[in-house]
């Protein structure tokens, strides 16, 4: 029912995660991202039991393939799960059961992983690692949206659209970038608009908020203010592209 794509950038250590699916809200349901720990996603019939336990063996250093092997063994319905993580250095692993509908299956690069299934064919995970790889020096989040805008673009779903997610995390234990389609005809451009609207003010202020570089965050308002204006005033200089 679905198609994503887990992500690492190397510079910044940030983790990202992307899905799109002919599904409601399949960004609540599948994506998963913890700063300095690791990302994945649940899929095909998932599994959403497997999200807690990953997480802490992912912090607590175990790899992506002792944690996917641990986690399916008992699961008398490991056929019909689809399941990959990544963890905080970019390593990844994945599994596609033999009875998930077809298309699935799943790819991976340098760190990136992607797996779907219901595809309309093995050129989707395909076209993602390429649309990824092509979209090299954007921002994380904007790469993993042109990964998903590949693979729509060479089938997807094969069933069609209805909803998408998106979720970045840095450093903090809540996201950097978390946008969410729940139910749309057209979630991708959706959500890329969603993601354009976000930086215009969202993004400024959210680096303004507590976190891992300040405790108590900007408490003077005229600086967070004036730091957004500043950045209004360089989109406009840029016609909107920045």
């Amino acid at each position: 029912m679905t198609f994503s794509i887990l992500a690492r950038d190397p510079v910044t250590g940030a983790l990202g995660a992307a899905v799109a699916s002919r599904f409601f809200a399949v960004g609540a349901l599948c994506i998963h991202v913890e700063a300095q720990v690791g990302a994945m996603s649940v899929q095909a019939l998932p599994n959403p039991l497997y999200v807690r336990p990953a997480i802490d063996r992912l912090r607590a250093g175990h790899t992506p393939e002792a944690i996917i092997a641990d986690l399916l063994g008992p699961d008398p319905g490991r056929g019909q799960r689809q399941f990959h993580l990544m963890d905080r250095t970019g390593r990844s692993a994945r599994h596609t059961g033999p009875d998930c509908v077809d298309w699935a299956g799943h790819l991976d690069g340098h760190d990136v992983s992607v797996a779907g299934n219901m595809l309309a064919g093995p050129a989707v995970p395909a076209a993602m690692l390429e649309g990824f790889a092509r979209s090299a020096g954007s921002s994380l989040a904007e790469r993993l949206m042109a990964a998903l805008e590949a693979g729509e673009a060479a089938g997807g779903d094969k069933r069609g659209k209805q909803s998408a997610g998106l979720k970045v995390c840095v450093n903090d234990p809540y996201p950097d970038v978390d946008i969410r389609v729940d139910d749309s005809r057209d979630p991708l451009p959706e959500m890329r608009r969603l993601y354009q609207v976000s930086q215009e003010r969202f993004v400024v202020f959210r680096r303004h908020l507590p976190g891992a570089a300040s405790a108590w965050g900007t408490l003077d308002r005229s600086v967070v203010e004036t730091d957004i204006q500043r950045g209004l005033s360089r989109s406009d200089q840029d016609g909107g592209k920045s």
